[in-house]
């Protein structure tokens, strides 16, 4: 455990941290943006093949931009995109497609099979790894915390694989003790999804703090017991709009750990 402290003031004894990783952990903007252009793409060039009009097609577009949070300048924060998880998007997604005439089994098939290529598609990109970077001093808070003995987890709607993935692309894995993905039951925003993480931590949910940048992170904290939700504000271009945290970080920097003697 340790003492954690935001811009001098103390938040208390802590024995560990949960962490959100896409705006958190992960400066992940601009490979969501690539994903979110690719399956617009895709999905253009298949209904355009299926004899759409391009009346059809450009309402077929601005639907998916606002329904991913896709915007101009990059993505919106909390749009669901940004924060869902590959399910909740493949649904969005799908239904979108019945306000086109498709039945919903042929809605789920084909956003199924226009997820699957994309993602192979994206899996062959050079750019893919360098995309997803840490945020700036996220590693070196990452060391602070474990070199305290503060156990430090990862509560994300990413797959398994991909946290472990961004983890053991940049070093972090061995700060990192538990994860909990999408793939995990409940996922988030299911306050379950930190009973379950915190369970396997051996660890109680008010002894920890969470950090996230929504607020359906902040508020699953709050409804499970949390002993401290703190939202983090700098992973985006556009700043999240949060309401339900107990304090703010602009900047890992920000937060300081010393060990408890």
């Amino acid at each position: 455990m340790a003492h954690l402290s935001l811009r001098g003031h103390s938040l208390g004894l802590i024995h560990g941290v949960l962490f959100d990783k896409d705006g958190t952990l992960s400066h992940s903007e601009p490979h969501l943006i690539q994903l979110a252009d690719a399956r617009t793409e895709e999905i253009i060039r298949v209904f355009a093949s299926r004899g759409a009009s391009s009346d059809v097609q450009a309402e077929l577009q601005d639907l998916l931009k606002r329904a991913m949070g896709r915007c101009d300048s990059g993505l919106i924060p909390d749009g669901t995109l940004a924060v869902a998880s590959r399910q909740h998007n493949l649904l969005s997604i799908a239904t979108i497609f019945c306000l086109f005439d498709l039945s919903w089994p042929q809605a789920i098939v084909l956003a199924e099979e226009i997820f699957d290529t994309v993602d192979r598609l994206h899996k062959q990109s050079p750019t893919k790894a360098s995309s997803r970077t840490p945020l700036p001093y996220s590693k070196e808070l990452l060391n602070e915390l474990h070199s305290a003995g503060v156990v430090c987890a990862v509560i994300s709607n990413d797959t398994h694989h991909g946290i472990e993935q961004f983890l053991h692309d940049h070093g972090l894995s061995q700060f990192i003790t538990g994860i909990w993905s999408a793939d995990d039951t409940p996922c988030k925003p299911n306050p379950g999804a930190v009973h379950g993480l915190c369970k396997k931590l051996h660890l109680n949910p008010s002894d920890c703090a969470l950090i996230g940048d929504a607020d359906s992170d902040l508020l699953m904290a709050c409804r499970a017991g949390i002993g401290c939700a703190l939202g983090y504000v700098a992973g985006w271009h556009r700043t999240p709009d949060l309401t339900s945290h107990q304090y703010l970080i602009h900047h890992w920097q920000e937060l300081r750990v010393e060990q408890a003697q």
